[in-house]
Order: C-alpha cells, then structure tokens, then sequence
C-alpha cells in the first residue's frame, strides 16, 4: 500500500518556518525522525518512508502554494498512488494553535493550495490534515500573520502537535480515516 503526503508550503528562504509552511515543517520532522532525506525531484522535494507495511511518499511541492495541484497529480500519477491514498497537510486560521482535524474531504476553505488540488483533480474526496495556526491578528491582516514567521514560544510549543499530526497520518495509513479520525481529532 503507497500513500502520497503532500505538505504545502512555499518555496524559498523568505517563507522558511513561517504558519503557511507548516506542511513542509511537519514533513521535514517526519524525514528527520526515520533518518530519510529529500531529493529534489519534478515539481517537489520527494522523500520516501515505510510504516507497518504501507509506504509514505513525501512531497513538499516546489510550484508555490497557489499551483500545488500541479505537483499533487503529477506525484498521484507517477507513483500509481490513488486519489484515496492522498493526505494533504495545511494550516488553518480557524483552529487554534497546534490543533489539528483529519477530514476524508471537503471544500477549500479559502485555502489557495486546497482549491488548486481541488481545481486540478477535479474532486475534493481526498483526506486532508488541517494543522491550527491560530488567528491572533487583526481584521484585514491574515496574510500578514499566515506569511509571518512563527514566534519563539510557538515555534517551541509545536514538536509535540506536530509528531501528533504525523501520527495521525500513519494512523490513516494502517486503520483508514474514520478510526484515524475519532483517534486524534480533538486531542
């Protein structure tokens, strides 16, 4: 069984470590944790884990967040990897911090990387893990805030949430979105 984890993020230095790029975060703690590396590859920073019998294809796409699909298909096809078989991890303004929700589909929520992988596979009956940045902002300024870096005792608070969400996603590998759902939304 093979499984495409797609962390959205954006590319370059000036977007390293901020709320926006929480996906490439948690994928970067997820490689670092089984000792594997990313390689850059088509469209994406592609790494590769196994987990109880099932392999995880890690991406970090290279196409910035609003073209994201793009690297998504391409990685869906070129690994045979069903649409069911899809994870795709993103902030999220509407949970607090650190918080995360695991949910089989949905719409895009304003989300700019959901609704091109929405708009390029032609569905939203993929799984998607909503990690919680928090909304601390004042009205009008949430690119600001999703484009800012993390503070101090955010950036310190977030190991734990984050191997909570890989953990989830493992979950969602060996006993299928539902019971993934009920252990570990809410935690």
């Amino acid at each position: 069984m093979k499984y495409l984890i797609a962390g959205l993020g954006n590319i370059g230095e000036e977007y390293a470590h901020t709320r926006h790029n929480i996906g490439f975060d948690i994928l970067d703690a997820w490689a670092k944790s089984v000792e594997v590396k990313f390689r850059t590859d088509r469209l994406a920073d592609v790494a590769e884990c196994r987990f109880k019998g099932r392999t995880f294809v890690l991406i970090k796409p290279s196409t910035y967040m609003n073209l994201s699909g793009k690297a998504v298909n391409y990685w869906l096809q070129a690994e045979k990897i069903p649409v069911e078989n899809l994870v795709v991890i993103l902030d999220d303004v509407a949970l607090p911090l650190g918080s995360i929700r695991l949910k089989g589909q949905g719409g895009d929520g304003g989300h700019n990387g959901l609704t091109s992988i929405q708009e390029t596979l032609g569905t939203t009956n993929y799984a998607r893990l909503r990690f919680g940045v928090g909304n601390n902002y004042p009205k009008g300024a949430q690119v600001d805030y999703v484009l800012g870096k993390w503070s101090k005792e955010e950036w310190n608070a977030l190991p734990p949430r984050m191997a909570l969400a890989i953990d989830a996603i493992k979950a969602f590998g060996t006993i299928g979105i539902s019971l993934a759902m009920t252990n570990y939304n809410n935690k």
